[in-house]
């Protein structure tokens, strides 16, 4: 038993020192893929996992670039004034309220959209090239080109006071929810391109004969897209959930380009989790706790896409 025993562990180490001899013998094989691939892994190394682990660290403590020598340890309480704080939800709110409205009219206008192209014959590069360019053009650029027609002397409310649908000027950017449904329907206006490119290449992948056996059915054109169309078309439709989702809880850029202060206005009707996090670090100066809410945002962000993914799942099975 024992020469047995013996034997197979020299077998194992044999092939543990054969794996690791051709391990070796790859890398040097292919050792300039390495060298041309290091620059990015330095990179990230730098600017990835470095500031997650600092950042990470950095909770813990009541840390402030004022005074760095002066941090003190505080243990989870930073993670306990992080849930609990007010703000933190209501900037959450205020996007949840930002996304119901854009995720909708955005998703549902590329939809429209898409299917129109799909169906005309003539003009169809033209038209997607018009479509397209609102999503290259600057955030800040579009954003504040958006403010101007929305404001209370902009020719959006002159037109409808004019038709009698507003008694006067309205000042949105006061209100309680307008905010984040202006900004909503301007970046509706911004992004509702990338929604009908996806969905347009989906509805080219759809094989044809479908919609011919449908027709020899008997079918109209609407029970083609209800019956067809749509339920192709859930990878992409779920792509572009996924993806809004994340990048609505990531926003920053627009409520500030258009006036708003770091804080969303006086009521905080703007407010943001990235623009909240950014008055944290850079106003107050109080770094362990913007720390902490960006960690808090980015468990957010995960969970919801992993519910996002098991829904999906669920359904598709």
């Amino acid at each position: 038993m024992s020469a047995i025993a013996a034997e197979s562990q020299n077998s194992i180490a044999s092939v543990s020192a054969k794996r690791h001899t051709t391990l070796l013998h790859r890398m040097r094989k292919n050792w300039w893929g390495y060298v041309f691939v290091s620059p990015w892994v330095i990179l990230y190394i730098v600017f990835g996992i470095y500031p997650l682990i600092l950042s990470f660290f950095l909770t813990f403590f009541n840390y402030s670039f004022v005074n760095p020598e002066n941090r003190q340890f505080v243990g989870i309480g930073n993670w306990v004034r992080g849930i609990e704080d007010p703000l933190f939800w209501k900037a959450i709110f205020n996007i949840v309220l930002n996304q119901s409205v854009f995720i909708f009219l955005k998703n549902g206008l590329g939809l429209l959209i898409a299917s129109l192209l799909f169906n005309i014959k003539f003009g169809g590069r033209l038209l997607r090239t018009i479509y397209f360019l609102p999503v290259i053009t600057s955030t800040v650029v579009l954003m504040t080109i958006g403010d101007n027609l929305a404001s209370p002397g902009g020719p959006i409310q002159k037109y409808l006071i004019d038709l009698h649908l507003l008694d006067g000027p309205f000042f949105w950017k006061s209100e309680e929810t307008w905010p984040m449904i202006v900004i909503a329907l301007i970046n509706t206006w911004k992004w509702f391109g990338i929604s009908t490119v996806i969905l347009l290449a989906g509805m080219y992948s759809i094989d044809a004969r479908l919609y011919e056996a449908a027709a020899v059915d008997g079918a109209n054109g609407w029970q083609m897209f209800t019956y067809i169309t749509l339920p192709t078309l859930k990878p992409q439709l779920f792509f572009l959930l996924v993806v809004d989702v994340i990048n609505g809880l990531q926003m920053f850029g627009e409520v500030f380009s258009i006036g708003f202060n770091v804080y969303g206005g006086i009521n905080n009707q703007a407010l943001t989790p990235v623009l909240y996090l950014y008055a944290q670090a850079f106003d107050r100066s109080n770094v362990g706790f913007a720390s902490t809410l960006g960690l808090l945002l980015a468990y957010i962000i995960a969970a919801l896409t992993f519910l996002q993914f098991k829904f999906f799942r669920t359904n598709e099975n």
